[in-house]
């Protein structure tokens, strides 16, 4: 059952695990009649994560200018830039001034050059929302750096939480520690952030925005600064641990409950936010290695959140925390093609890597614009139908469309059938399409 042929309205809220799959397939997104519905029924995105922990070091804005017409040739539709406001840490993830666009990453003139050349080439820019916390400018309650005078958006103690050492509402999330978390409760804290991000896709350029821990406060305020600030698409970060049993702590096969806590946010969005499938992730990085059974559910659908809700699911193989440097939750890297294989072929939106694609060499870089040339070419989207055909230890294979098949694992399998082409192979995986 399509996305599209269900009842919008049915499974309009509903956070219990027993009603999962009809929350999943429940939606209409024609509904939305915006340029974010525009671009979710397309389903035909395919982005880039533009930077990696390390990129603060090497002038990157301009870095990433030279590199936007091989960006768009390979057909990336959007890339998701690294934050692109003033911040105490380099990385950018302790924002501060958030008017201010001289970063380390580079100068306001060399981030308006690398958008301008990005509208150019039609490649959309996304912009990485860190608005859970940020750090104060001045001592104030408690002795905290909770106020932030001297600077736009000069917010009292009012506008921290009051678990994190502010006069404000207890957070409607997770706590991020050892800074001032932002309470989104309050009335002129929202209106400012969405005036700001009013700013970054009308002033600056931004199109497209990612939300950074978004685990850190209420879906709903989400939902409120997408409405408010109209993004042409939006994907949150809500991370949290998948179900591992002790004491050998393997990764447990049912992994319903964490993925359900994925499809709940986007719920709480209203449905206008994309999320990062990080059930995937964690799934398929256990799988490659010889437990590719993990690649079919019960229900014999895949058992991430593309499983359940495709259209809303930004599949990727590693981020700047997971892989990079920090390497919180690392891809196998011998494992590597096979993991964009399996997400570039099959429903859900993806995502690939810039260390991936700019750092592990021309035959990677190479296997990875292919694997995009077939998805394109063969017409697959984010609800492209997908027949799981094998799922042993050692092979999966499946027929995604009517257009195209793979394989990954080290057993030996073709399609059955002589309208099947060979369209692409290397190690440890192949794909057809008729």
């Amino acid at each position: 059952m399509q996305e599209e042929d269900c009842n919008p309205d049915v499974f309009a809220s509903s956070p219990c695990i027993s009603s999962q799959l009809n929350l999943a397939e429940g939606y209409d997104d024609s509904a939305q009649g915006t340029d974010l519905g525009a671009v979710i029924r397309s389903g035909r995105e395919m982005f880039f994560q533009a930077f990696n922990w390390e990129s603060h070091k090497h002038d990157w804005w301009r870095n990433l200018e030279r590199k936007v017409p091989d960006i768009a040739k390979s057909g990336f539709t959007s890339a998701w830039l690294p934050p692109a406001t003033h911040s105490f840490s380099p990385e950018g993830y302790l924002p501060q001034n958030l008017y201010s666009l001289n970063s380390v990453y580079g100068s306001e003139h060399a981030l308006k050059a690398l958008l301008q050349k990005m509208a150019q080439y039609k490649v959309r820019a996304m912009a990485d929302i860190v608005i859970n916390h940020r750090v104060g400018t001045v001592k104030g309650h408690g002795g905290m750096y909770n106020r932030y005078d001297g600077i736009p958006l000069s917010w009292d103690e009012r506008a921290v939480t009051s678990c994190t050492g502010g006069t404000g509402n207890r957070s409607t999330g997770d706590n991020f520690h050892g800074v001032p978390n932002i309470d989104h409760t309050q009335h002129f804290v929202r209106k400012d952030i969405i005036g700001w991000l009013h700013w970054l896709c009308n002033s600056v350029g931004f199109q497209d925005f990612r939300f950074d821990f978004a685990r850190g406060y209420a879906a709903k305020y989400v939902k409120e600064y997408i409405e408010g600030a109209r993004p042409i698409f939006s994907v949150g970060e809500y991370w949290d641990s998948c179900s591992y049993s002790a004491p050998s702590y393997r990764l447990d096969y049912n992994q319903d409950s964490h993925r359900q806590r994925i499809i709940n946010w986007i719920d709480g969005t209203g449905q206008l936010s994309a999320a990062f499938d990080f059930t995937t992730k964690g799934i398929l990085q256990e799988a490659v290695k010889g437990e590719l059974w993990r690649l079919r559910d019960p229900q014999g659908k895949p058992s991430g959140v593309m499983g359940w809700w495709p259209s809303r699911a930004v599949t990727f193989i590693d981020n700047h925390d997971t892989g990079s440097t920090q390497a919180h939750w690392p891809f196998p890297s011998s494992h590597l093609i096979e993991g964009y294989a399996y997400i570039l072929t099959h429903p859900g939106l993806p995502m690939v890597f810039y260390d991936h694609f700019y750092d592990w060499g021309d035959s990677i870089h190479n296997q990875i614009v292919k694997l995009m040339d077939i998805r394109r070419c063969q017409g697959i989207q984010s609800r492209s139908s997908i027949r799981i055909l094998e799922a042993q230890p050692n092979l999966y294979s499946a027929i995604i469309g009517d257009k195209v098949c793979m394989k990954i694992g080290d057993g030996s399998w073709c399609p059955a059938g002589r309208e099947w082409t060979l369209a692409t192979s290397g190690h440890r995986y192949a794909v057809w399409h008729k």
